[in-house]
């Protein structure tokens, strides 16, 4: 074979979509890859060595306390949630099925803000005490929200939803013939659920509280306003405190390990178990119908995870936002959901782009290069905010010294930060979070389509993107606007990342909640707060219905 066919060959494998999404992959993969750089970089001011010696040790011992609660927490009730939900008939079923996802709307930080407010010593629950017993401040005891174990209880209301939702799909894909096996051996309904179905929703509920713990260790807000001081904290603290660019990178570094600890935990617990259902009665189980008061019990159990994770806190915020509220509602909070919305839509629009690009790279790839790149974009989700926001700086802040300098030596004017003084690297650092999302969704969608249809599409005389503009994207209608409507929110929401990297005077509504709730405003923080809520329900809509359309039978 001559020199000119092996090029050929190459040319025929290596393909303009492939070359674009190779290129996509490592702009994505960059920040990441820029953390790990400056790991073993020499520090000049000492400011590694004085973390170390101070509050390393405090990082560490907080975040595996957090880890391990929150672990517990979401496990426990998005399990029982699902368990309840999909395998028994009480009363209120069919609204808890839906309606327990909810709390996913809710941040974190928003949830700190607002349990805060409503259990302070002058909040509305210890001034209700006084009031009905007569008590002053020491004749009582009450417990302190602002604290680890207050973090831990935050977390747990918001994120068990993850456990649920993935749980429930386990319960349900296994739920008929096993089940019917495990009573026929003479086993009761827990010995069922313990020796069968749980065992075999094993994989479903580590995946879950996998996802949970991801975010809590990406979680600033709650951490930084409840002044428990983690990795998240220390990242932001070296970085504006004292000035030290490589002891944020080297921070955000441990960081990534124990994300990367947590996804090797959960692949290490599967070993070499495999959880297969080799039923062949695949059909739907029979619910089973509790006694009234098993059903009071079980409603119970499946209120008080909502109560206390969406209804109570949107009650809250509504009396808040609706009584005081923000005094600079009107023109300023207007440029604030502006600023929000704009930066929320771009990066929507374009993750949903590339990911297309990426996920259809795939599809038409002849070999697994482009399978290799998604799974390492995809790894951009169980990164922190705050570890993507540095990863992102440091290269677009030397990038934009020399663009600077080049300018100025062309032309004579400096034009200042070209990059990093607009919304570019903001975008840039968002994509690399959140692009994760639009590619999981456009991916599942695009495996869904059948290969025939591309071969009839190419018999019509149609190439690849003819194919992927007439055939694919009215297809994908649906997941494509869904794709943009996650990462919509996911942005809205985004803390960490806006926090370390918007230009001056810029803020957000998250930013806005964060500053007013830490100059302890939390009443004016509820106008924002409230509409980052409100936002986020819009996903949970769409999730809701297809919980309703894949309903089982019974």
């Amino acid at each position: 074979m001559t020199s000119s066919e092996g090029l050929a060959r190459l040319r025929q494998r290596v393909s303009i979509l492939t070359a674009l999404a190779v290129v996509v992959a490592i702009f994505i993969a960059a920040p990441v890859l820029s953390v790990f750089s400056n790991v073993f970089v020499g520090g000049t001011t000492g400011t590694w060595a004085h973390l170390a010696d101070t509050v390393l040790g405090e990082f560490v011992q907080n975040t595996v306390i957090l880890c391990i609660g929150v672990g517990l927490g979401v496990a426990s009730i998005g399990v029982t949630t699902a368990w309840l939900t999909t395998m028994h008939e009480f009363p209120g079923r069919r609204i808890f099925e839906w309606a327990l996802i909810l709390p996913l709307a809710v941040p974190a930080y928003v949830m700190a803000y607002v349990y805060t407010d409503f259990l302070q010593f002058v909040g509305p629950v210890q001034t209700g005490l006084r009031e009905a017993f007569g008590w002053t401040r020491a004749d009582y005891w009450f417990p302190d929200v602002r604290t680890v174990g207050g973090a831990v209880v935050m977390f747990m209301f918001v994120l068990y939803p993850y456990v649920y939702m993935i749980a429930r799909a386990a319960f349900l894909e296994r739920a008929g013939g096993m089940l019917e096996a495990g009573r026929s051996l003479g086993l009761g309904p827990w010995a069922c659920f313990f020796r069968v179905s749980l065992p075999l929703a094993r994989p479903a509920v580590i995946a879950g509280t996998a996802l949970a713990l991801m975010e809590t260790l990406a979680d600033f807000g709650t951490v930084s306003y409840f002044g428990v001081q983690t990795f998240t904290t220390g990242i932001y603290r070296a970085w504006f405190s004292l000035g030290d660019r490589i002891a944020a990178a080297q921070l955000s570094a441990a960081l990534l390990l124990f994300v990367v600890l947590v996804l090797a935990m959960e692949k290490a617990s599967r070993g070499r178990a495999r959880f297969n259902n080799t039923s062949r009665n695949q059909g739907a189980a029979i619910r089973h119908r509790l006694s009234p008061l098993a059903g009071i019990v079980a409603a119970t159990s499946c209120f008080l995870p909502l109560f206390f994770g969406f209804l109570l806190p949107a009650w809250l915020l509504l009396r808040m936002a609706f009584g005081d509220g923000d005094a600079q509602f009107g023109p300023r909070f207007m440029d604030l959901a502006r600023n929000s919305f704009v930066l929320a839509a771009v990066t929507a629009v374009l993750a949903v782009m590339l990911a297309l690009l990426l996920a259809y790279a795939a599809r038409l790839a002849r070999s697994r290069l482009p399978q290799i790149l998604n799974r390492i974009v995809g790894l951009g989700y169980a990164v922190p905010g705050s570890v993507i926001a540095v990863g992102v700086l440091i290269p677009v802040t030397r990038l934009d010294n020399w663009l600077g300098a080049w300018w100025e030596s062309a032309f004579g004017v400096n034009p200042g930060l070209i990059l990093t003084g607009g919304i570019a690297a903001l975008v840039y650092a968002y994509l690399a979070r959140f692009l994760a999302v639009a590619l999981h969704t456009v991916e599942s969608s695009l495996g869904k389509i059948t290969p025939s249809m591309d071969d009839a599409s190419r018999s019509l005389g149609f190439g690849k993107w003819p194919t992927l503009h007439r055939v694919h994207i009215p297809i994908l209608r649906g997941s494509l606007l869904t794709a943009a409507l996650l990462v919509f929110v996911d942005v809205m929401k985004e803390l960490p990342a806006t926090l370390v990297m918007r230009p001056f005077n810029f803020d957000t509504l998250a930013t806005q909640a964060h500053t007013l709730a830490s100059d302890e405003r939390l009443t004016e923080a509820s106008t924002a707060a409230l509409t980052i809520v409100a936002v986020g329900l819009l996903p949970m809509f769409v999730i809701s219905r297809q919980i309703l359309k894949g309903r089982q039978p019974g």
